[in-house]
């Protein structure tokens, strides 16, 4: 009965919730390739971060977030940081396809019933697993909008925001 109710209760598969997060990234990865080389790492808006230093933060959430996901072990916050931050836009892109795979490649190690499971991420944010993905896809839409921002600040027409493809 549990199970049937489980299942008749389920609005969006593991694998859909998968596809959902890698159509963010594919759209912010259209966003990072649409800068300019070095506005990528030195222009901001307000004192605000440049993109690049942004998207590092998505790729250092990511990376150590899905073998947290998985193992349910995790780093401390800052601990997972890349020790030497990418020089340039391929170098930050090949980052960024580095985590896609990885995501792709462990998703399916993700047990079903592990999404309502409660962790401790980073030793700061404490949820279940479905609620640190939303946190992580969440981050990710936050600073692509910051991203857009500072495209149009250039004169630069950022990719639609709907386009996940």
């Amino acid at each position: 009965m549990t199970q049937q109710m489980t299942a008749l209760a389920t609005v969006i598969t593991p694998e859909e919730l998968l596809e959902h997060w890698q159509g963010h990234r594919r759209l912010t990865r259209k966003v990072i390739e649409a800068y300019p080389e070095t506005e990528l790492f030195t222009f901001s808006v307000g004192g605000m971060r440049p993109f690049s230093e942004l998207v590092l933060e998505m790729i250092n959430m990511g990376n150590p977030g899905i073998d947290g996901i998985v193992s349910g072990q995790w780093p401390a916050w800052g601990a997972q940081e890349t020790k030497s931050a990418p020089q340039t836009k391929e170098a930050l892109l090949y980052m960024w396809d580095e985590l896609t795979e990885k995501l792709n490649r462990l998703w399916p190690e993700i047990k079903p019933e592990r999404f309502h499971e409660v962790d401790l991420a980073f030793g700061q944010w404490e949820g279940t697993i479905q609620f640190l993905l939303f946190y992580f896809i969440d981050n990710e839409i936050h600073h692509r909008a910051q991203g857009f921002v500072y495209l149009r600040a250039l004169g630069i027409e950022p990719p639609a925001f709907w386009d996940r493809s």
